[in-house]
């Protein structure tokens, strides 16, 4: 070929014109995308979903045997005595096999209360009764209300698929591997408490219930507004109970040889701060779990450093119908599920006069 002088440089100027023509063109296509993305999808709701917050790590289990002290009070809990009697509960790992939904964007903007509602995977008729009276999340006065059912297992295979079933449908289900009974209850006590601290979102407060009781989360937010404290649990208080050994609460005078505890609320309602999660869970760690679950929330209720306020609207033996009184009661225990309807309905609806209340 011809060479021709200068033709090599005009060649390299032109390539360089066309690359920079070409980049614009894409720029400009890119704007005006992007432009008419934007004005026709602005009014479109989104519902986006936030990655989980980053889990805390398990701290290290170091059960052992411990003296508690509440007052001029003591309490010795022998670790070699309860794995003796109760190895289960001493060595179980909490498992999840449900877990409720994400928060939302936006969802933690007020304050949290949660509804912890202990159930079991054959009691789906109370659960479907509470999501549509009490257990349905809300906002109230600056709070949101967020509904939790915590369960086990079971061995019946039909009652495991319908508990995975509404967590797919509700989002509301906290489920762990282990076993449904009496003494396992003390076992969603310890690992509730292990979810609150790895993996709950920012909480204010937490309502501890059973799903045969009426709630009235109204009032709960009130009493929040009016009691709440950073150190203080509140709920139906026995002060010092006395060691029952012949009946369903039976315990061994080997495993406890001691003829009081300490003081405990029921475990039928009650509720605590979210500032006291990081207390209670860290006891969790080094005392031996208890097998009956409101003794051993007391047991750690002790060891944290916590105080208790006793207040008589926490109905955890019951309470004879009368509208008015349930308008101002914080729960009421042992309500059928037919009637939860009805009597939520009635109070929800009904004009009464405010009645004093005390804590006594």
């Amino acid at each position: 070929s011809k060479y021709i002088p200068g033709a090599s440089k005009q060649k390299g100027t032109m390539r360089r014109k066309g690359i920079l023509i070409s980049a614009s063109l894409f720029s400009i296509m890119t704007f005006l995308v992007s432009r008419w993305f934007i004005m026709n999808t602005r009014d479109i709701p989104r519902r986006i979903r936030l990655a989980p917050t980053p889990a805390r790590t398990p701290l290290p289990i170091m059960r052992q045997s411990v003296t508690v002290s509440s007052g001029t009070y003591t309490y010795h809990l022998n670790l070699t005595r309860f794995e003796a009697e109760f190895p289960y509960l001493q060595s179980y790992h909490c498992t999840l096999i449900q877990e409720p939904n994400q928060e939302e964007q936006g969802a933690t903007k007020q304050k949290l209360l949660i509804l912890a509602v202990k159930s079991q995977p054959s009691t789906g008729t109370r659960r479907s009764e509470l999501r549509k009276t009490w257990a349905k999340e809300r906002e109230i006065n600056g709070y949101r209300v967020k509904p939790l059912f915590l369960l086990g297992k079971t061995n019946v295979k039909g009652h495991m698929e319908m508990a995975k079933r509404e967590s797919q449908e509700y989002g509301d289900i906290l489920q762990w591997d282990m076993t449904e009974g009496h003494h396992n209850l003390s076992l969603k006590e310890r690992c509730f408490l292990e979810w609150l601290y790895l993996k709950s979102p920012p909480v204010d407060h937490i309502f501890k219930v059973d799903d045969d009781e009426f709630v009235n989360p109204d009032v709960i937010v009130q009493y929040i507004t009016e009691y709440g404290s950073p150190n203080t649990i509140h709920g139906f208080h026995y002060h010092r109970p006395p060691v029952l050994r012949g009946t369903k609460y039976s315990i061994s005078k080997n495993l406890y040889p001691q003829q009081y505890y300490p003081g405990f609320v029921s475990g039928g309602g009650f509720l605590f701060p979210g500032a006291s999660v990081n207390g209670l869970y860290n006891a969790s760690l080094l005392l031996p779990v208890f097998p009956l679950d409101d003794v051993y929330f007391g047991f750690l209720t002790v060891a944290a450093n916590l105080t208790f306020r006793h207040d008589r609207r926490f109905y955890v033996r019951g309470l004879k119908y009368d509208v008015c009184r349930y308008k101002e009661a914080l729960v009421v225990h042992g309500i059928n599920a037919k009637f939860m309807t009805l009597i939520w309905q009635e109070v929800q609806n009904s004009e009464c006069h405010k009645v004093e209340v005390t804590s006594s």
